[in-house]
């Protein structure tokens, strides 16, 4: 079989393979040992979750407690709290991240003018690159309870001025639509490429039967663009749990602290902060733990309802 001019033939021996394709693999090597360096190589370190890790006495000197980290997190009083924050966040960011980029490339995609369309992507595109601590500061000003401009704009319709950013109800919405605007625009893209590669007759056919825009994206972009969907979809249940600690400790204050708590912001606390290494390594690996279990289970889930998965 061949495609683009490079012959495959998967039953070759591997260093036959090498040999004659040998310029592939090198352009392959620098991301294989990226990879190997910081993604595999650092799993070594994993053990410390099961011992009382001393830095003086090195990995395999340090006393050996089996699952007694574990248990400590589960017995403890924050466990309570920082998983189900945890949960309520990761799913919240999910429902409501993931259907609006691909809103958006649909709406692009039917835009006649490419002026417009070019325009409305750098807009869109342009908040992705606000650094976290930026996109904070503007929460803090744009709803500051003095001078923000939410609460002016309530103050001219006569209603209280909130104090958003300590309130616990707040947090969570605030947490996520910040980061659906953000990164709308960047997740679009793919959505909005793979849409650019549906079979335009199909869309012609669709005109002269008289569909409506509404019909075409239900018959002819969606199912065109299902794959991607749902391979982004599963990717993103794998990482579910993964909340980065920078936002939401940034966030955080002492009137919020019931809701804005999450496993992220609580294991740079106890491990960076509090040095105690063994105990925040076991509560991150139980969290990396429950991201398998929920990849391996969207991806088995789809792979028998839609013949759609990424292994």
């Amino acid at each position: 079989m061949k495609k683009s001019g490079i012959q495959i033939c998967p039953n070759k021996p591997l260093k036959v393979r090498l040999i004659q394709h040998w310029q592939l693999y090198l352009l392959l090597a620098p991301a294989v040992l990226y990879l190997i360096l910081f993604n595999y190589a650092p799993l070594y370190g994993l053990i410390i979750a099961f011992k009382d890790y001393k830095p003086y006495l090195g990995y395999w000197e340090s006393p050996f407690v089996g699952f007694g980290n574990f248990i400590r997190f589960f017995n403890s009083n924050k466990f309570g709290q920082v998983l189900p924050n945890t949960i309520i966040l990761s799913f919240y960011s999910l429902i409501a991240g993931f259907p609006f980029p691909i809103i958006l490339a649909l709406c692009l995609n039917y835009l006649p003018s490419a002026r417009i369309k070019k325009l409305v992507q750098n807009i869109t595109y342009a908040p992705y690159f606000i650094s976290t601590v930026v996109l904070v500061s503007m929460l803090t000003i744009f709803f500051s309870q003095s001078s923000g401009l939410v609460n002016n704009i309530r103050d001219l319709f006569g209603l209280e001025r909130l104090l958003f950013m300590g309130d616990p109800k707040a947090f969570r919405h605030l947490y996520v639509w910040s980061g659906v605007w953000q990164s709308i625009g960047w997740n679009s893209i793919i959505y909005f490429a793979s849409l650019s590669n549906v079979d335009e007759s199909l869309h012609e056919a669709a005109i002269v039967d008289g569909a409506t825009i509404l019909q075409r994206i239900r018959y002819i972009d969606l199912p065109s663009i299902r794959p991607v969907i749902v391979t982004l979809f599963i990717m993103n249940t794998g990482k579910l749990m993964s909340i980065g600690f920078e936002k939401a400790y940034l966030m955080q204050n002492s009137l919020n602290m019931d809701t804005s708590e999450i496993i992220s912001t609580y294991v740079y606390k106890i491990g960076l902060l509090n040095q105690q290494y063994s105990y925040s390594t076991a509560i991150n690996l139980f969290n990396s733990v429950i991201n398998l279990i929920l990849m391996f289970s969207v991806n088995t889930l789809s792979k028998k309802l839609s013949d759609t998965s990424i292994w």
